[in-house]
């Protein structure tokens, strides 16, 4: 990218060459180090992101005086979130970058450089609660329309994380379980295709019944308004399985199947099927039994008893049991734990993606408002970046590879950039390892011309 600071233009010596002196200088011109940025371009072209959140943002500028709009401005945070710039202060130097202006829509060279750290500060700030309730649904409804058919039945995951903060931002709170000052936003995903669906926003402490109930409650309303006969099955840990988000679940024709905690009677229901692996153990003097039980239970404070399954493993050591509830009627308790519940640990890799691999964690504004608004922006990042990876074919080297793995390999691409009065002329480096699946993808996300 183009240098805008004097300093940078100094020039600088690397070792010799044999008998030759080398210098640098980052006085290149156009040239860019982010070329991939053109992939993302595709896969918004595609998905028809940008243009939809522009449409639900607010924008109360006088008209006369804007010199970038809202989708220009959405679509330049959130490319430069894809490409590993999460912070808004780079898009000071980045505004000028030749190729992010191209996929912005301006020439590269004579063209007005993008919105700058203020203006962007600015848009984060800008909405308000309804306006970010409604970027959400937006979100949602893209997210079902983007089927071509309704699907009979969807599992989605729900689970919360750690946010780390280092200042005084509101909702943050000190958690003991992560000793640390946080905000424990929660995400949504769909098992299936790990699409993020939702990601919210809220205080460092473990989610109360009420508040999971009105979240499923505002989501599953959402999706119903597209696929009314889809069977929906949440799936979570044990803090989700509480008697008002079950309660709800099953009055609304919802199954669920959640993490279920440890306690003395359920300890005594299971404790036959325990006591017969750890004979089977001792007799077979075998590492490790592994067995399953299912029972029915109703704690004190719920409205009915329901199915439970344990999970009972004996080792030399000693025996674990673990518990999961759940309204689904059909399967065995293996199935059930091994096959529905214990997927979810997939979860928690699609939330390192959109956390550590797209910095969705600086949410460093004071605001909760603002720092939801960057959730949004980091989560269109996360649906850009895995529209470019489903892409990729199934044959080849990266298919299935990590985000940043497709960051480091297919979007840090430089690339140089010439334009003239007729053409703009784009020059990748003529090594590039991924080129011919560079130029499939460019041709499978962009719509050809007819």
């Amino acid at each position: 990218m183009p240098a805008t600071d004097d300093d940078t233009l100094l020039p600088f010596s690397l070792p010799n060459i044999r008998t030759k002196k080398v210098t640098a200088a980052f006085d290149g011109g156009a040239i860019s180090s982010d070329g991939g940025v053109f992939l993302l371009a595709g896969a918004d072209k595609r998905l028809g992101l940008i243009d939809a959140l522009a449409a639900l943002f607010p924008d109360s500028r006088d008209p006369a005086q804007i010199s970038h709009s809202i989708a220009d401005i959405l679509r330049e945070r959130v490319f430069a979130i894809a490409c590993g710039y999460p912070d808004g202060n780079d898009l000071d130097s980045l505004r000028a970058d030749p190729a992010f202006k191209m996929v912005c829509g301006r020439l590269p060279e004579s063209g007005a450089d993008l919105a700058s750290q203020p203006t962007l500060s600015r848009l984060e700030n800008t909405p308000d609660l309804r306006a970010l309730v409604r970027l959400a649904h937006g979100m949602v409804d893209l997210w079902c329309r983007s089927h071509a058919v309704a699907p009979k039945s969807i599992m989605l995951d729900i689970d919360d994380t750690a946010d780390t903060v280092h200042g005084h931002q509101q909702l943050s709170l000190f958690n003991a379980h992560y000793d640390e000052r946080c905000f424990l936003p929660i995400h949504v995903y769909d098992a299936d295709s790990g699409h993020c669906v939702l990601t919210i926003l809220r205080p460092g402490k473990t989610p109360d019944g009420k508040e999971i109930r009105g979240h499923i409650r505002r989501l599953v309303r959402r999706i119903r308004m597209h696929w009314p006969a889809t069977r929906i099955t949440f799936r979570g840990d044990g803090h989700y399985g509480r008697k008002e988000v079950m309660d709800w679940c099953e009055q609304n024709d919802i199954t669920y199947i959640f993490g279920l905690a440890p306690n003395k009677v359920l300890a005594e229901q299971v404790f036959p099927k325990l006591d017969e692996c750890c004979v089977r153990r001792a007799l077979a003097q075998a590492e490790k039994v592994r067995d399953f039980t299912m029972t029915r239970y109703a704690a004190k404070s719920w409205s009915r008893a329901r199915r439970v399954v344990a999970r009972i493993e004996v080792t030399r050591r000693g025996a674990d049991v673990r518990y999961i509830v759940t309204n689904i009627k059909r399967g065995s308790a293996r199935h059930l734990y091994e096959k529905v519940y214990c997927a979810r640990g997939q979860a928690e890799n699609l939330i390192k993606r959109h956390k550590s691999q797209l910095a969705s964690d600086r949410t460093s504004c004071r605001s909760p408002l603002a720092n939801q608004m960057r959730l949004i922006l980091h989560t269109a990042a996360y649906w850009l970046v895995r529209t470019i990876r489903a892409a990729i074919p199934r044959g080849e080297a990266l298919a299935g590879v990590e985000f940043s793995t497709i960051r480091l390999r297919l979007l840090k691409i430089a690339v140089r950039v010439r334009e003239t009065a007729s053409r703009v002329r784009l020059a990748f480096a003529a090594n590039c390892p991924d080129g011919v699946l560079f130029r499939d993808l460019i041709g499978s996300l962009f719509p050809r011309p007819t």
